[in-house]
């Protein structure tokens, strides 16, 4: 065999290393894109199993949007089990980031694309909006609670890599019960105030507003607003638009919120707010760990409620017990104020 020259020796070594830049480069620019779009940063947040066996860690950012995914669900009487695919769904298509960008003109938290009718720009990177619309079309999945979640979330989302919803399912369960309120004091955050990512929208800039009043905006934000963030857009009929119009009559509607004091919102809770079949004290704990999961954002120093309390800046991360949870002394507690409402107190 002829011997390569020197000069053959060198483009040869030359084309390997310029392949390998372009191998290293392409490794790099995924890398960069998953951080950006779903990379969880630092966590400051944490749910675990009720018996402390799975835990899943996430961002104050992310518990936001996760908080209003699951606010909304229950809002429109959804069982768990729909909010569990909603947030595996988001997990996969945004890590819980209201993102500004995706597949040509998917965005927002489920990557839903306005020019397939999904809505407005505006309304699809809006969270509370951006979640109704997709329990709407998952309302539509026939027996939607009995299939596979994979299967239950790709047949509203089409995407082009349908498995890919199965793997967040343990965490989204995780998060489903913290949020729906079917497990006490299971989600924690260290509420830190955080600056909002780049990758987001305005949708999602941490609010300068604290205090009483931006606790009561927050929560007309998430609950109640399901009917209002519906309006006829591309794509939808008259007859759905009066049909959610109808439905939302049953569905609770507002958080009664009584401010006491200049730091402190009291949510009552009682039979009358469990209108979507929950019992008050599962919607007693979704109130405790929405207002935890938003502590950052709205500079939230302590929630507590049933006996428990959680404490910003805690290093712990732990919801400790504040007195007797007998029955006898929840009982004497609700009639004082104390564990039958939830008591938010603000840093201002």
């Amino acid at each position: 065999m002829p011997k390569q020259s020197p000069s053959s020796k060198r483009r040869g070594r030359l084309l390997r290393f310029g392949a390998a830049c372009v191998v290293l480069s392409a490794v790099a620019g995924y890398v960069v894109v998953q951080y950006v779009a779903g990379g969880t940063g630092d966590p400051g947040c944490r749910v675990v199993s009720a018996d402390g066996t799975a835990a899943y860690e996430f961002t104050p950012e992310q518990a936001v949007n996760a908080a209003t995914i699951a606010a909304v669900g229950t809002d429109r009487a959804l069982p768990e089990r729909a909010v569990a695919i909603a947030l595996a769904t988001a997990i996969q298509e945004s890590a819980l980031r209201n993102l500004a960008h995706g597949d040509r003109d998917s965005l927002g938290l489920f990557q839903q694309r306005p020019s397939q009718g999904w809505g407005t720009e505006k309304q699809v990177t809006d969270p509370a909006y951006a979640a109704d619309v997709f329990y709407k079309h998952l309302e539509k999945v026939r027996n939607y609670t009995d299939l596979p979640l994979t299967v239950a979330a790709q047949r509203v989302q089409r995407s082009g890599y349908p498995e890919a919803y199965a793997k967040h399912e343990g965490d989204a369960v995780l998060l489903a019960a913290a949020l729906t309120g079917a497990s006490q004091a299971t989600l924690t955050c260290d509420g830190r105030s955080v600056a909002t990512t780049a990758t987001a929208t305005p949708a999602t800039t941490t609010t300068t507003a604290t205090g009483p009043a931006a606790v009561r905006a927050a929560l007309q934000r998430d609950f109640g607003r399901a009917a209002r963030l519906r309006p006829a857009g591309k794509g939808a009929s008259s007859s759905s638009t009066s049909s959610s119009s109808s439905s939302s009559s049953s569905r609770s509607s507002d958080v009664p919120a009584v401010e006491s004091g200049e730091r402190t919102v009291m949510l009552p809770v009682s039979k009358d707010t469990a209108a979507d079949g929950r019992s008050a004290g599962e919607r007693g704990w979704q109130l405790a760990h929405w207002a935890v999961a938003n502590a950052s954002a709205l500079r939230i120093e302590r929630v507590s409620y049933a006996g428990r309390e959680w404490v910003s800046g805690t290093s712990d991360m732990r919801w400790r017990r504040t007195g007797s949870t007998s029955a006898e002394g929840v009982g004497a507690a609700a009639a004082a104020g104390g564990a039958g409402d939830v008591r938010i107190v603000t840093a201002q």
